[in-house]
C-alpha cells in the first residue's frame, strides 16, 4: 500500500524546518558577536582561568572535533589539546623535589674506558682503571664496570666470545619477539591515571599484539598475560625461540615465567640501551605521535578502542619503511591502475588508507 502523506506530517516538517531554521540563525549570530570580539582584542591574549578551561573542554568534547571546527571558536582543538599536555606535564613535574647528586662523569674518562676495552678484550675492570691512573684519572673499578654496563659491553674474558647485536638478531630473525611498556595518561574519575600498555612484536615480519592494558601492572597481571600469550593453540609466542626483554622491575615476573614454563630463551638487555629494543621502541613512537598524542582519553574503553584501531591500520593499511613498503598484511583491495581512488578512515579520520576500488 503506498504511503500517504497526511496533513499533520506537513505541519511537522514546517515546523521542524522553522526551528532549525532559527538554531542556524542563532549560530551565525553568535558567530558574528565572537568574530567582532576576536578583530576588537585583536593579537591581545585572552586569558581564562583553570575553571573556564575546564567547561570549555568538556563542551568541547559534547560537540566532536569536526563540529568544532566549523564554529568560529575562541579556542581551536589543537588549544584543548596543549592544555591537556600542561596538565600531564604537571601532574609528572618534580623540578621543586631536586636535589645535587654525584657529579657524571667526565666524558674524556668514558671515552678512554670505551677504548680501552675494545682495544683489549681480555683486559678486565682492574688493568683499565690502572691504565686510566698513568693518564692521571683517579677512579674506582666498579666506574668502570657501571661504563662498560652502560655501553653493552660485556667485562672480560666474554667481551671477545660476545658476537654482535646484528649478528645475533639474523641468526634468529625467523623466531625472535620483542617486548616493552608504554605509558598513556587517562581522566577516569579518579583524575589523571597513568595507564600500562604491554605490546610484543615479531621482528621479522613487524606485526604487534597488545598483550594487556593495565593501571597497575602487577605480577599476577604479568603471569596471566604471559600464560595468554604462551598459549599451545593461540598464543602469540608459542612459536618464539627468543625474547627481548630490558631490565624494567615490571617485567620480572615475564622473565620468571618465560624461564620456568616456556622453552623460549629470555633476553636480556644492558641498562640504558633502547637502541637495542629499538624495533619496539620505534613502534612505540609511531603509536603515540600517529595516535595517542593527538587524543585525549576518557576511560580504559576510548583507550583500548584506538590502540585496537591503530594496531589494524598497522597491520593492514600502513607501508612499513623497513619492509620495503609494504604492507604487513595485503588485503588484496589493490583494484586496477585506471580504478576510483578510495580512502578509507579511522578514528573519525584520523588514520586514512588511500587505495583503488576494485574492477
Amino acid at each position: 500500500m503506498p504511503f500517504l502523506l497526511q496533513p499533520w506530517h506537513i505541519l511537522l516538517a514546517a515546523l521542524c524546518g522553522l526551528v532549525n531554521q532559527r538554531q542556524q540563525r542563532i549560530i551565525e549570530f553568535q558567530n558574528a558577536q565572537i568574530e567582532a570580539l576576536l578583530k576588537k582584542l585583536g593579537k591581545k591574549r585572552l586569558l581564562l582561568d583553570d575553571n573556564q578551561r575546564r567547561l570549555l573542554a568538556v563542551k568541547a568534547h559534547a560537540i566532536g572535533r569536526k563540529a568544532l571546527l566549523e564554529l568560529t571558536t575562541i579556542v581551536t582543538p589543537d588549544t584543548i589539546l596543549r592544555w591537556h599536555r600542561k596538565l600531564v606535564a604537571k601532574k609528572f613535574d618534580s623540578s621543586n623535589k631536586r636535589q645535587p647528586g654525584r657529579p657524571r662523569i667526565r666524558q674524556g674518562i668514558v671515552d678512554a674506558i670505551i677504548r680501552f676495552a675494545k682495544d683489549n678484550p681480555f683486559r678486565g675492570y682492574v688493568r683499565i682503571k690502572g691504565a686510566l691512573k698513568s693518564l692521571n684519572y683517579h677512579i674506582a673499578d666498579s666506574t668502570v664496570a657501571n661504563v662498560l654496563r652502560a655501553h653493552g659491553i660485556e667485562p672480560a674474558p666474554d667481551r671477545q666470545r660476545t658476537p654482535a647485536w646484528s649478528t645475533f638478531l639474523k641468526a634468529h630473525w625467523d623466531s625472535i619477539f620483542a617486548t616493552d611498556f608504554t605509558t598513556v595518561e587517562v581522566w577516569t574519575r579518579n583524575g589523571l591515571i597513568t595507564f600500562y600498555l604491554l605490546a610484543v612484536m615479531h621482528l621479522k615480519t613487524r606485526r604487534v599484539h597488545i598483550a594487556g592494558i593495565t593501571p597497575s601492572p602487577n605480577a599476577t597481571w604479568i603471569r596471566q598475560a604471559c600464560r595468554n600469550l604462551t598459549d599451545c593453540e593461540d598464543g602469540f609466542l608459542k612459536e618464539a625461540s627468543h625474547l627481548i626483554l630490558d631490565r624494567d622491575t615490571s617485567l620480572i615476573p615475564m622473565r620468571g615465567f618465560m624461564e620456568q614454563h616456556t622453552e623460549t630463551e629470555v633476553v636480556l638487555l644492558p641498562t640504558k640501551t633502547p637502541n637495542m629494543n629499538a624495533y619496539m621502541e620505534r613502534w612505540f613512537r609511531s603509536l603515540k605521535s600517529e595516535c595517542l598524542d593527538r587524543m585525549i582519553f576518557f576511560g580504559q574503553k576510548s583507550l583500548k578502542n584506538a590502540v585496537r584501531e591503530y594496531v589494524e591500520h598497522c597491520h593492514r593499511e600502513r607501508n612499513h619503511p623497513g619492509l620495503g613498503n609494504e604492507l604487513i598484511e595485503p588485503n588484496g583491495d589493490a583494484g586496477s591502475v585506471a580504478g576510483k581512488i578510495e580512502c578509507r578512515e579511522r578514528l573519525g579520520g584520523m588514520l586514512k588508507y588511500y587505495h583503488r576500488r576494485a574492477a
